[in-house]
């Protein structure tokens, strides 16, 4: 069964903040490690009162264990924070509440944290703008675009940084309370790399650069939108030092209008225009699509305001299977300048009943089409 987290740190309810604080650092300094090697039951006594520490020395935390004792954290240490429940070690303890330990204190023990070894250096991003038309969007294509970028010039040389010794890291040790604390940092003259330029040709940067033209092939899949970025992984910049790794190049998705289709999502729209003849004999009319032309065949009688639906005759889909459709917007074009045999072709028939609107209960009325648009 836990120990009371008061009991273990030899208070009552009704202690206050910096009693709590002051209560784990008596029972931190006593059963400090460096106090007592190879001692396993100082070290758990150790722990432990980080642990009470970690939960009355948070409000929320002291609030809940208050009332519900143990269970409110449903056995695990900090209910789900701090250490987690059981998995408590030096490190944790020292770089969590390593702060609140002022002063000097003889002693050995050492905290390493932080990870060793020499950092691998990314150099920035490049990014381009590719223009595409809806027919490529379509069906994929393949780019091979020409960039400039930085490379490492032909002849530079490195060697090994004097402040880090080649480690990529500087080692900062502070005395506290507790002992000695070591901590790791990325090494400001080499920047992580450890490697400093020893000579590079005429022509180099600072950093032994140079511009390059490089010709990269970019597969663009079916389906991208104007403003969607991809990224080539490596094709970007390099950096300088043998340990370097090249940046990203990021391309930017410009969509080149259509003639005659508008894009919306994965949907396609066109505006079809007849004449009136033909929307009263019918017709068949050659049309776009991303595909290629494809003949379709208006029912005579047709209506301005009809909206044909041609289905998978849209844009693939990125995220998923399947293309939209063509939505084509039937528009019967009125004419206005006519001779005097159409004018009066026209003057006879306004009486004439055949020529009077009779709509259908079938005929959609615009609000209907449109919401049958986004549907």
């Amino acid at each position: 069964m836990k120990k009371d987290y008061y009991e273990i740190l030899g208070i009552d309810k009704g202690a206050s903040a910096e009693q709590i604080k002051k209560a784990y650092r008596k029972k931190a300094i006593e059963f400090h490690p460096d106090k007592n090697p190879g001692d396993k039951a100082a070290e758990e006594k150790f722990k432990e009162a980080a642990e009470a520490y970690e939960v009355l020395s948070d409000a929320d935390k002291k609030a809940r264990y208050d009332q519900y004792g143990h269970a409110a954290f449903d056995g695990g240490f900090g209910g789900g924070g701090g250490f987690g429940g059981g998995g408590i070690n030096m490190d944790d303890i020292f770089s969590q509440f390593g702060d609140i330990f002022g002063g000097a204190f003889g002693g050995g023990f050492v905290c390493f944290c932080g990870g060793g070894g020499v950092s691998r250096v990314k150099c920035s991003n490049l990014r381009i703008k590719v223009k595409l038309t809806l027919e490529e969007i379509a069906n994929g294509v393949e780019k091979k675009i020409k960039v400039k970028l930085k490379v490492q010039a032909k002849g530079v040389t490195y060697r090994t940084c004097p402040t880090c010794n080649g480690t990529g890291q500087v080692v900062k040790i502070t005395n506290t309370i507790l002992g000695r604390m070591q901590t790791a940092a990325a090494c400001n003259h080499c920047g992580g790399s450890g490697q400093i330029l020893d000579g590079k040709p005429a022509g180099a940067d600072a950093q032994g650069m140079v511009m390059e033209d490089e010709t990269v092939s970019i597969k663009i899949p079916a389906g991208v939108a104007d403003g969607m970025q991809l990224k080539v992984s490596g094709k970007g910049n390099d950096a300088p030092g043998a340990n370097s790794i090249a940046g990203d190049l990021i391309v930017a998705i410009e969509e080149i209008e259509h003639d005659t289709l508008k894009r919306e999502g994965e949907n396609l729209h066109l505006d079809l225009y007849i004449s009136y003849p033909e929307a009263v004999l019918g017709t068949s009319k050659d049309i776009d699509t991303v595909t290629g032309k494809v003949r379709i065949k208006l029912e005579d009688g047709i209506q301005s305001g009809k909206i044909l639906r041609l289905k998978g005759k849209g844009l693939p889909s990125l995220n998923s299977y399947g293309n939209g459709d063509l939505l084509i917007h039937v528009n019967v074009w009125t004419p206005k300048n006519l001779n005097k045999e159409q004018r009066q072709f026209f003057e006879k028939s306004l009486n004439d009943e055949n020529f009077s609107p009779k709509p259908e209960k079938s005929d959609k009325s615009f609000f209907e089409k449109v919401k049958d648009m986004f549907s």
